[in-house]
């Protein structure tokens, strides 16, 4: 295909699109699919129903896919069936959202000019219709790419229903390739292409030592206190100061990024105050002198850390009782090569050695990800972000996990590519969501380019 008849009428495209763009997110925002509350479930179905819509007017075939959980959105678009096949995988569940802390209703959409402001807004409805709206250009324009769409409705809970899925549509999902946007750049001003996730695993610390609270002025001194002993356990797995992990061989597996990659993460735009600043920090570890040591920390280095102690009183001054139970929230980030089956041994044998009362529960657990830094489709993501947004991209690894990644490398066996469009600023998780139109009009030229340069591809 000729490259100047493919982009001729791209930009007219994209301002056409405008309106569909800003009319679709805002049904969707406003349809609260919020996986982690059983009371939204028929949001959820609702959300579920609307996209499978958009995918049918954009041509393709869709339908919902029920599993044990929440459905998954399926669609096809098929050009020539001699034609390579790409997959797009994004999410349409989102985190919940305290309106108290929002300055607009968080399941409202809210337009400011270019930008967006709603729950799911940049995680991840925006970019799921950027990377729509781009194939639909691509098809009308006779880009020879088939394409297959996996929208989940579980992602932000850990994707428990999503290897259900996947084993029992694996005849329909055969593909040569894989594209998740579902990331975020370091710096609006520098893009970047995550190539690695963390993987998680969790777990409750739980400890009962007697069976009801009791009077202090009684039993203390006497009785054991499960608060004061799970917090003893836990300062023995780490150092809180540092983040060290003192559990011998959790290192063990870890390889180190290497110069080449460090340089990346470097070369992202990232600035350590910016980082501060984006995620409302007052201050970072004192272990972390430069920018490098603060990419390494949460890009490719795993971690243990402390979310919560429940026990004991929590109201207004003091009750003075020793409690008679106490609960640890606890997680582990883990890296390639890491294990959450031998992560989670090594945990239950220190914590038995050391308090053999101490229960471990392990719950979620998803496995890290490595994809590639180099190759044909980490080359197509470069031509692709630098032809959209005038720069070549940093490529980087994301801190966090999405478990879905992982199932499809496992089972479709197809390189997986992350062009994500978030940024920091846009506050993924957090109050105040939202998204914009350059990150839109920018994304639908990269998705657009990124086609062209995997359609060549034998």
């Amino acid at each position: 295909m000729n490259n100047n008849g493919l982009y001729k009428n791209l930009d007219r495209y994209i301002r056409a699109a405008r309106g569909e763009f800003e009319d679709k997110l805002a049904t969707l925002v406003e349809t609260p699919s919020i996986s982690s509350d059983p009371e939204r479930r028929d949001d959820i179905r609702r959300c579920g129903e609307i996209a499978a819509q958009y995918l049918r007017d954009l041509g393709a075939k869709a339908e919902m896919i029920h599993t044990p959980g929440y459905p998954v959105v399926m669609g096809s678009l098929t050009t020539d069936p001699k034609n390579p096949t790409v997959t797009i995988y994004n999410h349409l569940d989102v985190q919940p959202a305290d309106a108290s802390e929002w300055h607009k209703a968080p399941f409202t959409f809210y337009k400011a000019g270019d930008r967006y402001e709603g729950r799911g807004t940049t995680d991840d409805k925006g970019p799921a219709l950027t990377a729509m709206l781009a194939v639909r250009y691509a098809v009308e324009n006779g880009l020879p790419l088939n394409f297959k769409f996996i929208w989940e409705l579980e992602e932000e809970i850990g994707s428990p229903n999503f290897e259900y899925f996947i084993k029992r549509n694996k005849g329909h999902l055969q593909t040569n390739s894989i594209l998740v946007s579902d990331t975020i750049w370091i710096s609006r001003k520098q893009p970047a292409v995550p190539y690695g996730l963390r993987g998680l695993q969790t777990f409750l610390f739980k400890l009962e030592t007697h069976a009801k609270d009791v009077h202090s002025g009684l039993v203390g001194g006497v009785a054991r206190n499960p608060i004061g002993e799970l917090a003893q356990v836990i300062s023995q797995c780490y150092d809180a100061k540092t983040g060290k992990v003192k559990i011998p061989g959790f290192y063990d597996d870890v390889t180190p990024a290497t110069k080449a990659e460090v340089n990346s993460f470097v070369n992202s735009g990232f600035t350590t105050k910016g980082y501060q600043k984006a995620h409302e920090l007052k201050s970072i570890r004192p272990n972390m002198k430069t920018e490098a040591d603060v990419l390494k920390a949460f890009m490719a280095a795993p971690t243990f850390e402390l979310h919560g102690i429940t026990g004991g009183y929590s109201g207004p001054g003091v009750k003075t009782i020793v409690p008679y139970h106490a609960e640890a929230k606890v997680s582990t980030r883990l890296v390639p090569n890491q294990r959450p089956a031998k992560i989670t041994k090594l945990i239950k044998d220190f914590v038995k050695a050391i308090n053999p009362d101490v229960k471990v529960e392990a719950t979620q657990a998803l496995e890290p990800f490595i994809g590639d830094f180099e190759g044909p489709y980490a080359d197509a993501a470069r031509v692709a972000m630098k032809f959209a947004f005038g720069k070549e991209p940093a490529f980087t690894r994301e801190g966090g996990s999405i478990g879905a990644v992982v199932t499809m490398q496992k089972h479709l066996k197809a390189p997986i590519t992350f062009l994500g469009l978030s940024l920091p600023e846009h506050g993924y998780h957090a109050k105040n969501e939202n998204y914009d139109w350059g990150q839109t009009s920018g994304g639908i030229k990269m998705f657009v380019k990124y086609f062209e340069e995997i359609s060549k591809l034998k």
